[in-house]
């Protein structure tokens, strides 16, 4: 018998269905920034076996979620989320969200922290939590070359892969900094040494309000 198969009428259930299985939604959450390459994926996912890997993205191209092309005539192989995977993207932040309302906790010691879900987390949160008076556009440098921008327009904050020519602040941390810096009490944050701001004072004080809450859109 099919363990994903629910077998009663139920909207959720059919969802679960098809992104439920373990690392499904993992593999979702790492294509909402763009296309990536099996090694890729495989980086950025603790633990999960090439077969795992293969199996889960199988099964997701099959359901309608995930594509996969070819680059030129090489056969370098990309994945990426089709319309109906990239509808996922409220879902993957709204359970973001819940984790970090509800099971928010620092990395364990010897957990591996990457980017992207740490980058997903940090605008989850300021989506939240932060309404700026301006827009702003702050970039975060971390270790091996990733680079990430938040932009927030004057409504809604937004996330993506590389950097901006026009920043207000530049973030130079650690993914573990990082980590835990986000994971500490938001009265208690404080950049330590291994989290260095670029910037205006104005610009750098502005950030850090509303990573403590004093722009809450609350």
């Amino acid at each position: 018998m099919d363990t994903r198969i629910y077998r009663h009428f139920c909207m959720m259930a059919r969802a679960l269905e098809v992104v439920g299985d373990r690392w499904s939604l993992l593999i979702v959450r790492d294509l909402t920034l763009g296309p990536q390459r099996f090694t890729d994926l495989a980086r950025g996912l603790a633990e999960i076996t090439p077969a795992t890997l293969t199996n889960r993205l199988r099964q997701l191209e099959a359901s309608g979620v995930v594509t996969r092309e070819r680059a030129g005539r090489g056969r370098e192989v990309w994945y990426a989320l089709t319309e109906a995977g990239a509808d996922l993207r409220p879902v993957v932040e709204a359970l973001t969200l819940w984790g970090v309302e509800h099971a928010l906790e620092a990395p364990h010691g010897g957990e591996p922290v990457y980017p992207i879900p740490t980058m997903i987390g940090t605008k989850v949160w300021l989506d939240r939590n932060a309404t700026p008076p301006q827009p702003v556009t702050w970039v975060w440098r971390f270790p091996a070359d990733n680079t990430y921008t938040v932009r927030f327009d004057g409504d809604v904050w937004a996330l993506s892969r590389g950097g901006a020519e026009a920043v207000d602040v530049v973030v130079d941390a650690t993914l573990e900094a990082w980590a835990r810096f986000l994971t500490t009490p938001r009265a208690s944050r404080e950049l330590g040494d291994e989290v260095r701001l670029v910037g205006t004072s104005n610009a750098t004080g502005l950030f850090m309000e509303a990573f403590r809450g004093a722009l809450s859109r609350r």
